[in-house]
C-alpha cells in the first residue's frame, strides 16, 4: 500500500502552511509569472489562473495520492496572505527521504519567509513523520535558494554537472533554456541542530526567496 502525506497545517511565528485550494487561484497565478519563477523554474509561461486551477484540483491532489509529494500553500499567519509555496516530491517512503522546493512571491521577498517556511516543512518531515533525509537541488547560479539551503542546516553533497535547464531572455523578450549545473544538497535530522539559533541572528536571513 503506497504511503501518501496527511493533508496537515504548520505553524510558526509568522506563517501559516496548508494544503493549496481554490481560493489561492489569482494569488498563485501572479506569482508564478514572476521572472525569477520563469528563469529558474519550468512553469508555464505565461501562467493563467487556468493552469493555476489545474495545478490545485489535479496536479496537486494526484501526486499526494500517489504517494510523490505534497504541495503547501504558505500565508502569512495575521493576513491569511498567500506568499509562496513549498513542495515535497519524488518521495521514497521506504528510506523515508524526499526533495523539497519552494518559491516567495516577489512582494514577500527579503523578510526571510523561505527560510522559516523550508524549516518548518522540515521539522515536521523529520518529526511527525519521521523522515531521515531531505534532498534540495539548485541551480548553480541560483545563489539565493542556496543561501536558504545553507541557512536552515543543508549540507552540500556536490554537483550534477549539465544536470539543469534553466531560462533566459532573449533579445526579442523570448525565453530560451540553457543548460547548467545542480547543486545537491541535503538535510538529516541531526543537521537542524542550532538552525533556529541562525535564523534568529540573521533576522530571518534577508531576500532569500527564489524557488530552486
Amino acid at each position: 500500500m503506497t504511503s501518501t502525506f496527511p493533508n496537515i497545517s504548520i505553524s510558526t511565528e509568522r506563517l501559516g502552511l496548508r494544503p493549496l485550494d481554490e481560493g489561492d487561484l489569482p494569488a498563485l497565478a501572479e506569482m508564478m509569472n514572476d521572472e525569477q519563477v520563469a528563469a529558474w523554474t519550468d512553469v508555464p509561461q505565461p501562467f493563467t489562473e487556468e493552469g493555476a486551477r489545474r495545478w490545485i484540483t489535479q496536479y496537486a491532489p494526484a501526486e499526494r495520492a500517489a504517494g510523490r509529494g505534497i504541495d503547501l500553500a504558505v500565508t502569512e499567519f495575521l493576513t491569511q496572505r498567500l506568499v509562496g509555496v513549498v513542495q515535497l516530491g519524488k518521495t521514497n517512503w521506504r528510506i523515508r527521504s524526499t526533495e523539497m522546493s519552494y518559491i516567495i512571491a516577489p512582494w514577500a521577498r527579503g523578510e526571510g519567509y523561505a527560510s522559516e517556511a523550508a524549516l518548518a516543512t522540515a521539522k515536521w518531515l523529520f518529526g511527525d513523520q519521521r523522515f531521515e533525509r531531505i534532498e534540495l537541488r539548485t541551480a548553480a547560479d541560483n545563489t539565493a535558494s542556496q543561501q536558504v539551503a545553507q541557512k536552515i542546516g543543508c549540507i552540500s553533497e556536490g554537483v550534477l554537472r549539465n544536470a539543469c535547464i534553466v531560462h533566459v531572455r532573449t533579445e526579442d523578450g523570448t525565453w530560451t533554456d540553457m543548460r547548467t549545473d545542480f547543486i545537491v544538497w541535503s538535510l538529516l535530522p541531526e543537521d537542524l541542530e542550532g538552525s533556529d539559533e541562525q535564523l534568529a541572528d540573521s533576522r530571518g536571513f534577508g531576500s532569500y526567496a527564489q524557488w530552486n
